[in-house]
């Protein structure tokens, strides 16, 4: 999928500031503190040009503080290319900073959000910068799928004779967007379960089509072209061929979100987007059910808008502690699916709650297939005690997922194969 845009769309330059705080520096106490002292030896051996020592570092804190004490009036702005990227992309983050009074030394840095990696540069630098100059901070980062929020630049200032410290965080919001990868993946459904408008796939329904499907009696209203003359001639009634028509079907993808799946959420993001890519392609309308703490349903629709505005809903998606899919989607099989639609489910099926809702969707009638990410090839072990456990927990997987393929058609995914090839295997005949 591309990205969004070539062209660097800077954010605006109004920011909000939070107070600036002032303080001294660790170096000025503990040199005040020996000031102390020594006045205090003074006074008690009253050796009064002791004090005298004094001086010349009362001398430097005056010059420092009215002199070097600047109000940290700085501008800034972010510079990111776009706001949508794929995970796992690289992008350069350029931060300008802009002075309108002089400042020998501030220390700038770029807050980032937790979940992005930092791979080249630095997000701080160190400056020095005259009135209505302007300095860059560039580095470059690796995006995770999900929002990402910019908040924050923190300014931090130090006098030359290290005596007082001025900080300051100016709000300065940028959001951006890792969107899951996408590869191209075969149709791993079936096409029961149509509705009449003409699409690419072919259906069991009978009518106007290039299939030939029977022979019946002909019916008023049928077109004179498709009569058989020769099963005509053979019973003495007028005979009508039937052709299996081309429809395209209703597809409802389904995303279990649970966080005893988490280690597998990525991929199972990642399948959902990549099989929604291959439905837009194929002119089939697609609706969505994202079940986290909160259910998300997207209506059935079709078109690049639609699969966008999945895609945005995908990005976001979290792990749900709540885990109440079966109840979500039964809720939404009465008040929202469509009788004839075909089901996609995106679980690992390691709850009982997941394999529930599998039983619920085939009870209903619709035919499902499961892309199942096993979330134990996911993970490396690192002793031969986790090896030995995987296998067992492997087998385990084995043996419940060959009950469930009472209720649907599943994929067993191996992620450390591609989503393609696994679908291959199942549906190979």
């Amino acid at each position: 999928m591309q990205t969004l845009g070539t062209q660097y769309q800077p954010s605006q330059w109004e920011v909000e500031e939070e107070p600036k705080n002032y303080s001294l520096t660790e170096e000025a106490q503990e040199i005040l503190l020996a000031l102390w002292i020594v006045l205090l030896l003074a006074f008690l051996m009253l050796r009064w040009e002791m004090a005298y020592i004094a001086l010349p570092v009362l001398w430097a804190f005056f010059i420092a503080a009215f002199f070097f004490r600047p109000s940290l009036d700085v501008e800034v702005e972010r510079l990111i290319p776009h706001n949508r990227f794929l995970e796992g992309q690289t992008v350069e983050v350029v931060l300008k900073i802009r002075a309108r009074e002089r400042i020998v030394s501030l220390k700038v840095v770029d807050e980032l959000p937790p979940e992005l990696e930092l791979v080249e540069g630095f997000n701080w630098k160190v400056l020095s910068l005259r009135p209505g100059e302007e300095r860059e901070l560039r580095y470059k980062i690796r995006v995770r799928r999900g929002i990402h929020e910019f908040n924050w630049v923190y300014l931090a200032y130090r006098d030359p004779f290290r005596f007082f410290r001025i900080e300051k965080r100016i709000e300065h919001y940028t959001e951006i967007v890792g969107v899951p990868r996408i590869e191209d993946v075969p149709t791993p459904y079936s096409t029961k379960g149509t509705k009449v408008t003409v699409g690419p796939l072919p259906s069991p329904r009978v009518g106007e089509g290039v299939e030939f499907h029977a022979v019946r009696e002909y019916q008023p209203g049928d077109p004179l072209k498709i009569i058989n003359w020769k099963a005509t001639a053979r019973t003495g009634r007028v005979m009508a061929n039937e052709y299996e028509s081309e429809r395209k079907v209703d597809v409802i993808f389904i995303v279990d979100a649970s966080i005893k799946g988490k280690v597998v959420l990525d991929y199972t993001v990642r399948a959902a987007a990549s099989l929604m890519l291959n439905a837009m392609n194929d002119g089939t309308s697609f609706g969505m059910v994202l079940a986290e703490a909160v259910p998300l349903w997207v209506r059935i629709d079709y078109g690049k808008r639609h699969f966008f505005k999945c895609i945005d809903f995908l990005s976001t998606a979290r792990p749900d502690k709540n885990n109440m899919i079966s109840y979500q989607v039964e809720h939404l099989i009465r008040s929202r699916f469509p009788p004839r639609a075909q089901l996609v489910y995106l679980s690992p099926l390691v709850t009982e709650e997941s394999r529930e809702a599998l039983r619920i969707m085939s009870s209903y009638g619709y035919n499902v297939v499961v892309i199942s990410p096993n979330p134990y090839t996911a993970v490396e072990p690192q002793s031969q005690e986790e090896e030995l456990a995987l296998r067992l927990l492997s087998l385990q997987r084995k043996a419940t997922l060959k009950k469930m393929r009472a209720y649907g058609i599943i994929v067993d995914w191996d992620v450390r194969k591609s989503l393609k090839t696994a679908i291959a295997e199942v549906f190979k005949a």
